[in-house]
């Protein structure tokens, strides 16, 4: 028998997202579900019942009407023990839950004989999980939200300008932390314009924030600082030491700071200090982005925006909710690579099978047993190191594009050539003579001019391709206007050979300056 999902109004101050968005919905049916949502369940994240109803989903009357029939319920933030009270005995709750930081909650959800699937608990160091992955989908709209939130807060354009009324200087933003929501702030702020900085505990982000625009900053001191699951781990005292020096120096010359720092089921570590706050120019700001978790600054009061030492604080809880129909659309859509991985069959029944490492690191509670925290998942063993590949030698004769020759080559292939052309010039026919003339002219001056020139600004390939055609184009246009003999006179080509010498020019040339054209586009492409 097909199961029924059921979406709640969320119920948590100022939450706006829904759990669930009407293009998702007739996937779900499309998978042998049923739907139903609470009224007024999308209205914050513009998707009202009507959408839904269009949609095929079923429209409740209350909660406590739409968890009396859901057999799974899609939520956003964790029930709270009234929502637990309203489940059915059996059915399924999916969302986030945070089992660490909710003692409560679990106990609450193992009396209620449910079956809870904490989208916070996936292991992310699955490839095959990240279509599941609401936390980084979350993350990715809050780093964005958190750029926006400092450029209304600050009194400044972010990009540099040159007007009739002054100059106005780029601003400068640092962001500590280049998880997801750090660099999805980078590259928010470098596409408006800012200067921006960033700095992370794992060596390994620095080419990720660079390629988005940012300059990474790097503490003077050595330590790696990868956790599991994509996190950062917690730094030595001395690591920290050098980190808030660091930190004290960019809080006297930025003008904005985003703090991304956090590891889950632990406080929020403290980054920027009061102290620091102090050094900042006013008119600053720092946007916590930890301020649920107590926040990175000292001064942070999460939930709100204060203004310390002339410098704007923002402490907001809630910046994914602030741009609620984009959060929602992509948790909907983790929730629905989460459901087809639970009904491969789309016959509309769930199988939670633990046999799948990704389902198994979700399932926080299993018909009302505790079943958090999960083992950790069977990862595939590493591929064998390669065996080390001796550098190719040298060849003995020969060099590649750009590469001079040597002066004792270069001696023999002209004392060979010599001999060789003194030879053709006893014995060959003098009509041959001058073609082989034109024929040996060609192939050096194209050597010289295009062979050795370094291929810096394109392949090797293009530049043998381009000596060839530079030898074409040096035989076809002595065809074309062939030298005068002793009596000053030409002897003209015939027509054919004439009207051939002029295909190959033209040819040559769309080849040569076409190939610097595309050059060129391609390497517009990687500059700003």
């Amino acid at each position: 028998m097909a199961l029924l999902i059921g979406v709640p109004r969320e119920t948590a101050a100022g939450e706006k997202r829904v759990a669930t968005v009407p293009d998702v919905v007739e996937k779900l049916i499309k998978l042998g579900f049923s739907v139903a949502v609470e009224t007024g369940a999308g209205d914050a994240a513009n998707c009202d019942d009507d959408s839904y109803r269009a949609a095929g989903a079923k429209v409740a009357g209350s909660a406590a009407e739409l968890f009396g029939m859901a057999d799974i319920v899609f939520k956003v933030r964790p029930p709270t023990l009234d929502e637990v009270a309203l489940l059915r005995p059996g059915a399924t709750l999916i969302g986030f839950v945070w089992p660490a930081q909710n003692p409560e909650l679990m106990a609450a959800l193992q009396a209620r004989q449910v079956t809870a699937l904490a989208i916070d608990c996936l292991p992310r160091q699955l490839s095959r999980a990240q279509k599941m992955d609401a936390l980084t989908s979350q993350a990715g709209v809050s780093g964005y939200r958190a750029v926006i939130e400092a450029a209304n807060a600050f009194g400044r354009f972010f990009n540099g300008q040159i007007t009739a009324a002054g100059k106005v200087p780029p601003a400068k933003v640092f962001i500590a932390g280049a998880g997801v929501a750090g660099l999805a702030a980078i590259g928010t702020a470098a596409n408006l314009g800012a200067i921006v900085r960033a700095n992370d505990t794992r060596a390994e982000v620095a080419d990720q924030v660079v390629s988005l625009g940012g300059e990474f900053v790097k503490v003077d001191y050595e330590e790696e600082g990868s956790g599991g699951g994509g996190y950062a781990k917690v730094m030595s005292e001395g690591f920290q030491a050098a980190q808030r020096a660091m930190y004290a120096q960019q809080a006297r010359e930025v003008d904005i700071i985003i703090t991304t720092a956090l590891i889950p089921g632990k406080p929020a570590p403290k980054l920027i200090t009061a102290e620091m706050v102090a050094t900042m120019k006013p008119g600053s700001v720092i946007v916590d982005m930890a301020a649920e978790q107590g926040g990175n600054c000292e001064l942070t009061v999460p939930g709100q925006a204060v203004v310390r030492h002339g410098v704007t604080i923002v402490g907001y809880t809630d910046l994914a909710s602030r741009l609620a129909k984009q959060s929602s659309t992509l948790y909907s859509t983790n929730l629905l690579r989460l459901t087809e991985e639970l009904c491969k069959t789309k016959d509309g029944v769930i199988n939670v099978n633990f046999e799948d490492d990704a389902i198994r690191g979700l399932t926080v509670v299993k018909n009302g047993e505790l079943t958090w925290p999960a083992p950790a998942p069977k990862l595939p063993p590493p591929p064998p190191p390669k065996a080390a590949v001796a550098a190719p030698k040298a060849p003995a004769h020969g060099h590649g594009p750009g590469e001079p020759m040597k002066g004792s080559t270069l001696a023999i292939v002209f004392a060979v050539g010599a001999v060789l052309f003194a030879l053709v010039g006893l014995y060959a026919p003098a009509a041959f003579l001058s073609h082989f003339t034109v024929f040996v002219l060609a192939c050096f001056v194209g050597y010289m001019v295009v062979w050795n020139v370094t291929p810096s600004l394109h392949t090797p390939l293009m530049s043998v391709t381009n000596a060839i055609s530079s030898i074409i184009a040096i035989g076809a246009l002595i065809q074309v206007a062939p030298p005068l003999d002793a009596a000053g006179a030409t002897d003209r080509p015939h027509a054919l050979i004439l009207g051939c010498a002029v295909v190959a020019l033209v040819l040559t040339a769309v080849n040569m300056f076409g190939g610097f054209a595309v050059t060129r586009r391609m390497l517009a492409m990687f500059r700003k």
